[in-house]
């Protein structure tokens, strides 16, 4: 069973899988607008000081730390 954690403790190269957000509604919305959903498989392709960057279906996402913190996901074999 895979351990579920904050994108902010996860390396560069892992393939991903979103499962949740710790945040309100906006949060979650400003998320969705941006592709991010939960159960969305990503892949986690730089670092940006604490942000990450995150690669799904040919677009990428950059999320500062903050977001990095209260988005969790589950690292794929």
């Amino acid at each position: 069973m895979s351990r579920i954690l904050p994108l902010s403790e996860l390396a560069v190269g892992q393939r991903l899988r979103l499962m949740r957000v710790e945040g309100g509604q906006r949060l979650q919305r400003r998320l969705l607008a941006l592709g991010l959903s939960i159960g969305r498989e990503v892949e986690l392709v730089q670092r940006r000081g604490g942000g990450v960057v995150l690669a799904s279906g040919g677009n990428r996402v950059a999320l500062g730390e903050g977001v990095a913190h209260r988005l969790f996901a589950e690292v794929l074999d």
